[in-house]
Order: C-alpha cells, then structure tokens, then sequence
C-alpha cells in the first residue's frame, strides 16, 4: 500500500529516520572538516522555491490548439485571470486559472509539489468540468527554464507530453504544453499561457468582472458538501502504529488545520500541520467535486515527498460523509475507507479504516477531531 495516504502513519516514521540520518551525516561533516579537510563537493541544486515567482495575480492570456496532432493551425484565444499561492512556505503551491473566450469558460486548478528526495516537481492539473486529477508532469527547472513531462493516452494513441516554463522575470512569464507522437523527435505546441502581473487595483476589477458559470434548473446541493469545513481548526490525532496486525498501540498529535476554498467551495485544499512524539509532519488534501458523477475525490499528499496519493472517492449522505479506496498494504490488497461524521458548525471527525476481507470487517487507524477556531 502507498502509506502516505491521507498523512499515514509510516510517513512519520520516515520523517524521523531523515531527521536521524540529517543528524548522523552533519555530525560526519563537522568531524571532517575539524580535521583539516578542505575540499569541497558542489551542493546539490535544492529546487523548492523554484515556483516562487509565480505566488501572485496575473492578467492570462491563454491560445488553445483546437485540433492537437492532426495538422490543423486552429487555435482559440482566451482571457482572464490566475492566482498562485504558497502552501507549505513554497514547498508546494495551488494555481486557479480563470479565462473565457470563443471556446467557452475555462476553470482549472493546478497543484505543484515538490520532492525533497528527487528535487524534482509533480504538476497535477484538474478541470472544473470534471473534478478528476490528471496523470503528473513530472521535471525541474534548470537555467531558468522549467521542463515536466508525461507519457498519457491521447485520441487512443500513446504520446509524449511536456509542459515548459520560460522568459520568466519578476513582472511576466510564459507556458506552454506540446505533444509529440514519434518518442520526443518533434513536438507539436498546443496550449500557451502569458502571464503578466496585476496590480492590487486591478485584481478587484477583474475579480468584479468574473461571470458564475451556468447552473441546471435544479441546484447541485453535493457541490458544496464541504463549506461546513471552510476556515481554521485545532486538530487532535490519533492514529494506530501497526495497522492489521491484531497491535492496538496508538500515538496522539495536536496541529492545525486550514481550509480554502476552491472554484467557490466546488473544491478545496486542506492544510495540516501536526507533532507528536515521532515528530513534526506536514499534508495537505485537494478535494475535487465531480458534477458528473454527484461525488468527491480526496487527494492526498504530505510534505515528506510531495507524492499525491490515488484518490479516495465517495459521497455524503445523511451528514456522513463515506469515502473508499483500494491499495497494497504489507503485500495485500486492502480497502480504505474514509468517513467524515458529527459534523456541528464548531466541530467534525474524520476516521480512515481498513479492511483485508474484503469490507466484512474494518479496523480503524486514523482519528481525527476539528475544533474550530474562534476569530
């Protein structure tokens, strides 16, 4: 099983044994360099602030290729606006893109974290239309400029694709996405971004001038099954050491927890900091409306490697929310379950369980109680 799932348990310990190891190699250093050691390695180009440029509001201009690897020169224009802000002190960030044109209205939420053990970066882009994750673009930046790439399906082909970021300076930049269908011997560009910076004064006059999306005859109440979380919270924890094992050992935290909104609560981003006695850790969960299929997708990922795990899907009904998932855990497959309950305007419970029979019984592992913060 991929334990980082929702902040899990062995991710703690992980983060321990790098604080240990930290430890153990500055100790090692110090001892070298007490004996008269000069030389030097180069450093390691760290990488997590290479997104800091983009934390703002920016006029976008956006230039769509309407008819990607066919030959065609069609292309459709958009305007409007985007805001990047910094999670976990720039070690991950949220970009929401808002631009409309002859093509229609286009809303996107991009989620960029970064991996302290690759240095590298993971773009997880999702549209409002859908509320789904794409497949990562995974790269870094070097000299300036940005590369990620990907290998998706496309038109029922297997393609290459890239994302790049360039011609950066404090006030403008620019993006673009190309596909190749022969291995990355040619790329084909098909969705450009500019970006220039907005002043203050006019980020009030375009957030005045952003038209709601169209809404059926009947309201879709689930989109916003989440506000009751929108704000600030204390948080307890408690979650089992060794789940599925018959152990029944628990460990305690106390943190925070922040939550925003995202495309006017149809999505949001979760924010926990915690410690407890395996020490300090950091997550975050983007959860993503489906107004298709009336349900939610919980995407989790902690700062220990920037990883988001695959996604817990589910509803609420009746004020409960249930949320499943399968995955490995010790070399079996195993259903998560993830249930938000006693929801009040002051409080709430999540609660993660498995089970490795196949839903007959389940073993909880995961507590958590939010406390509201009072302003």
């Amino acid at each position: 099983m991929n334990t980082n799932k929702y902040f899990r348990a062995c991710l703690l310990l992980c983060a321990l044994a790098v604080t240990l190891q930290i430890g153990h190699y500055l100790s090692s250093t110090s001892s070298a360099a007490s004996k008269g050691n000069s030389e030097q390695t180069p450093k390691e180009r760290d990488g997590q602030h290479d997104f800091d440029f983009n934390f703002a509001t920016w006029k976008t201009h956006v230039s769509r290729l309407v008819h990607p690897l066919t030959g065609s020169k069609e292309w459709i224009e958009y305007d409007g606006t985007s805001v990047v802000s910094k999670v976990w002190n720039g070690k991950a960030s949220l970009f929401e893109l808002n631009v409309s044109g002859p093509g229609g209205h286009i809303e996107g939420v991009g989620l960029r974290l970064f991996n302290p053990e690759t240095h590298q970066w993971s773009l997880n882009w999702a549209n409002s239309s859908d509320g789904i994750l794409n497949k990562p673009m995974i790269g870094e930046f070097k000299d300036g400029r940005g590369e990620f790439f990907d290998q998706e399906e496309f038109n029922g082909r297997m393609i290459l694709a890239r994302n790049g970021f360039s011609e950066i300076t404090p006030n403008s930049s620019r993006f673009e996405q190309a596909f190749s269908d022969d291995g990355g011997k040619t790329w084909e560009t098909n969705w450009v971004m500019i970006f220039m910076r907005q002043e203050p004064s006019e980020e009030k006059i375009a957030a005045s001038k952003i038209k709601p999306q169209p809404t059926s005859s009947e309201p879709d109440h689930a989109q916003h099954d989440f506000d009751f979380h929108i704000g600030a919270w204390k948080t307890h924890l408690k979650r089992r050491l060794h789940p599925l094992t018959g152990s029944n050992t628990w460990v305690e935290y106390e943190g925070t927890t922040v939550v925003r909104k995202v495309w006017g609560g149809r999505a949001n981003l979760v924010e926990l900091k915690a410690d407890g006695p395996p020490g300090h850790f950091e997550g975050l969960n983007l959860r993503l409306y489906n107004p298709r299929s009336h349900q939610w997708s919980l995407n989790f990922a902690n700062a220990n490697d920037g990883i988001l795990t695959q996604p817990t899907i589910g509803e609420f009904k009746n004020g409960r929310g249930e949320f499943f998932d399968r995955e490995t855990l010790n070399g079996r497959a195993s259903f998560v379950r993830f249930v938000i309950s006693d929801i009040t305007p002051t409080s709430c419970r999540f609660e993660q369980s498995f089970s490795d029979d196949g839903g007959k019984t389940w073993e909880v592992n995961w507590i958590a109680v939010d406390t509201r913060v009072k302003n």
